[in-house]
């Protein structure tokens, strides 16, 4: 389950691309924090200790605004595209007991079978879970797993309380021959007509 962070936040009293420039300089980064029927609040947050939090899928972060504790998500991180720093984030109230939707990391673990290889089409499934106990990632065991067969979503290991949003039948992976390599059934093949043809 992802951790909780907390992270102190500073109100937001000007506005425009100079102000949010001069804010980034002085290691702080631009949010705005909305949701539940209330109104937007615009803060500042401490650029390091936020970056570090966001670098975990679907952090849960405790906002501490005005002595207060706020929790929430990250629905939308804009980064600088070349070096990678936080420019401005959007985050979502939530509330303990709440049961939120988010996207989370599909990892695969274990071994095809030898002389196979795993193609993953699905590298992100949606679920739904307690805002305090969001899953960072779901598990597919593909141990053993051969040639032609299918992985589908409703194979994926979930968590306690995690419910999957995604459709069942989606396909998340399948097992192939390496490229350039026969099956079986084309081995069979092959080996058929080199018979015939002696």
């Amino acid at each position: 389950m992802s951790d909780q962070y907390k992270l102190p936040v500073e109100l937001r009293t000007e506005f425009g691309k100079g102000y949010a420039r001069r804010a980034r300089a002085n290691g702080q980064v631009p949010a705005v924090i909305y949701g539940h029927g209330t109104d937007p609040i615009h803060v500042l947050l401490p650029a390091q200790e936020a970056s570090l939090a966001l670098r975990h899928s679907n952090a849960l972060l405790d906002l501490q605004i005005d002595g207060k504790s706020q929790l929430a998500l990250a629905k939308d991180i804009q980064r600088e595209a070349i070096r990678g720093f936080l420019v401005h984030v959007d985050l979502l109230v939530v509330n303990r007991g709440e049961k939120v939707t988010v996207d989370v990391n599909v990892h695969t673990e274990g071994e095809t079978a030898p002389g196979s290889m795993l193609e993953q089409e699905l590298f992100t499934v949606s679920v739904e879970a307690d805002a305090t106990q969001l899953p960072e990632y779901v598990s597919l065991d593909v141990q053993g797993k051969e040639v032609g067969d299918v992985l589908h979503a409703s194979d994926l290991v979930l968590p306690a309380g995690t419910t999957l949003l995604t459709e069942a039948d989606a396909v998340v992976a399948t097992v192939h021959a390496p490229r350039g390599a026969e099956t079986p059934d084309e081995a069979a093949e092959t080996e058929a007509s080199a018979e015939s043809a002696e």
